[in-house]
């Protein structure tokens, strides 16, 4: 069984190995490059809010060399696709290619069971891909340490080396969170091609189902795995100015992951309103709008997760897709246990 399971997956998965290869070659050659710019760069000897600026210096600079953008850009592609890839051509056609086939009436009809048949399956397929992407995922967080250490010092404002660890496509490419997205889109392929029995609607099917948790699990479910934490701070102090740039920051919490934020007037009410005051060209409105809201008693709520907890939900993360996997082999278990017409 377990011979006969990879000569049916011998195909993809030498495709599979042949594309991580390549890449994993593309980043040893550059990896050791990129650290050594890392290593000389003004971040080195950098103390309290210098390093901000030298960070910003070293991504600028980074920005324009080739081919640091494109090697980090296709890495954080191919690790966000690869998991939906696995779910719509390894796990989809699983069970519903046999169906389709009605190669299933002699498959589990052999001396083997068919909970046998459908474990060997699941554990060597889904192994498989789970060990491919986790190659491809920490290779690629080994090759983009020196920028994920820039960004997390204030600074990630370069297009595109935006966004610290703990933002929605960052943390989907890094750790240990490909793992999960890999083991719950192999089941949910699977078990959808259990339940519908056609491949090509269950690849479908596959790629909704995935595209829906990639969008709600970052921007719904993520942010409350933990408590997120609330400051209260000046205005002038939650900005962080880069040239024409000004962006929201947590004041002593570089890296942290902003959820929400709002403005607080002078009674501690929320708004949104700019004061007539400082929107001016005269007087108090000669500032710019930071310095002379503070001067006015305005104030800025933040709600956001320190970045000290990126791994704490990388692990909870994991954990929950791992759950809907399980979940999702138990349905293909039911599923085939059941009388096919």
């Amino acid at each position: 069984m377990i011979r006969f399971t990879w000569l049916q997956f011998r195909l993809r998965a030498s495709a599979a190995l042949a594309a991580l290869a390549a890449f994993v070659v593309v980043l040893a050659v550059t990896g050791p490059h990129l650290a050594s710019l890392y290593a000389s760069s003004a971040i080195a000897g950098c103390h309290g809010g210098t390093c901000a600026t030298a960070a910003y210096d070293f991504l600028s600079r980074l920005a324009i060399t080739s081919p640091y953008p494109i090697v980090y850009e296709l890495g954080s592609g191919l690790i966000l696709v690869t998991p939906g890839i696995i779910g719509i051509f390894y796990g989809a056609p699983l069970i519903a290619r046999e169906i389709e086939s009605r190669t299933f009436a002699l498959a589990w009809t052999q001396s083997i069971t068919r909970a046998r048949w459908l474990a060997v399956k699941l554990a060597m397929t889904g192994l498989a891909a789970m060990a491919v992407t986790a190659v491809l995922s920490l290779s690629y967080t080994w090759w983009a340490d020196p920028i994920s250490k820039a960004v997390g010092l204030g600074g990630g404002y370069n297009p595109p080396f935006t966004g610290g660890r703990l933002s929605s496509v960052i943390f989907a490419t890094g750790g240990i969170a490909p793992l999960g997205y890999a083991a719950f889109a192999f089941a949910l392929g699977t078990a959808a091609g259990a339940l519908i029995r056609r491949t090509v609607p269950a690849m479908a099917v596959t790629l909704v189902i995935f595209a829906v948790a990639q969008i709600t699990v970052p921007l719904v479910v993520r942010p409350h795995l933990i408590p997120p934490d609330h400051k209260i701070t000046t205005i002038q102090s939650a900005a962080l100015n880069f040239g024409n740039l000004t962006a929201t920051v947590v004041p002593g919490q570089p890296g942290a992951w902003i959820i929400s934020s709002a403005a607080l007037n002078a009674a501690g009410h929320a708004t949104s309103a700019l004061p007539a005051a400082c929107a001016g060209a005269t007087g108090l409105k000669a500032q710019s709008p930071g310095p002379c809201m503070t001067s006015l008693g305005y104030k800025e709520t933040i709600t956001y997760q320190p970045a000290s907890r990126y791994w704490p939900l990388q692990w909870l993360e994991t954990a929950g897709y791992l759950a809907l996997a399980l979940a999702m082999a138990g349905l293909c278990f039911w599923r085939v246990g059941r009388r096919v017409s």
